[in-house]
């Protein structure tokens, strides 16, 4: 799964729980989803951000190299 299909399936349950009458057992359901996807894409954002991180390092560190 991608980050954004997991975002797009994240506002279709969103969507439905604010806009249907839901049985408990089904809300409940689409409430469990939906905390897996936030999961999901807070580990997706969190892993970009490291290899963000990384890449920046590594091009401070060029920089100090060109600047001696």
């Amino acid at each position: 799964m991608t980050y954004e299909k997991a975002i797009q399936q994240l506002g279709e349950i969103v969507e439905k729980l604010s806009s249907e009458s839901l049985p408990l057992s089904q809300a409940t359901s689409l409430f469990e989803e939906g905390m897996k996807l936030i999961k999901f894409c807070y580990e997706q954002l969190k892993s970009s951000q490291g290899k963000i991180f990384e890449i920046k390092n590594q091009l401070d560190k060029l920089k100090m190299e060109e600047m001696q």
